[in-house]
């Protein structure tokens, strides 16, 4: 399956639990996770979206991990197996 796809479920998912999935680009800074989720109640959650067999470039390593230094909730989702989890989690 393509990551446009598991992009899709992503964001019709968060969408119906009602919440916002914004693309993230940040000019300047390549390797920032796919997605911003803003959730009701004020959680946000980045996101890195991949297919099954999908991995991360080295500069996508380093951009979560400052991320996640700041205390960030970051997650790598790998299919729709793991997005429909993360979907169930978040609800």
């Amino acid at each position: 399956m393509r990551e446009a796809e598991i992009e899709k479920r992503l964001r019709n998912g968060i969408r119906q639990i009602g919440g916002r999935c914004y693309k993230f680009v940040s000019p300047g800074n390549d390797g920032v996770p796919d997605r911003i989720v803003v959730l009701p109640g004020g959680q946000i959650v980045f996101v890195e979206l991949k297919t099954e067999t999908g991995r991360l470039s080295p500069l996508q390593r380093i951009q979560i991990t400052r991320l996640q230094e700041l205390g960030t909730d970051v997650r790598v989702l790998k299919g729709l197996t793991e997005v429909n989890q993360f979907l169930e989690e978040m609800k």
